[in-house]
């Protein structure tokens, strides 16, 4: 089964300018951009390796991951 590329490159390709713009002029953009690339490399190691995590665990982090993007572009779609 092939794995889907959740990077936020690849979820919103549409506002990669405003990622990278919000990266440098808000901190808070700057720390949930990098909680996504934890919670989302995590997921992502956790789904290519095979790694023994129950079904739950997993779940959770993907509700994480899920909370954060939203959040994210809460503030993507801001004026």
């Amino acid at each position: 089964m092939e794995l889907l590329n959740h990077d936020l490159a690849h979820e919103f390709p549409q506002l990669i300018g405003k990622i990278r713009s919000l990266k440098l002029s808000s901190s808070r953009f700057l720390h949930l951009f990098n909680g996504y690339d934890e919670v989302n490399n995590a997921i992502t190691k956790i789904e290519q390796d095979g790694s023994v995590i129950s079904d739950e665990a997993l779940e959770e982090m993907k509700k994480k991951r899920l909370k954060i993007k939203d959040d994210i572009y809460q503030m993507l779609i801001a004026p």
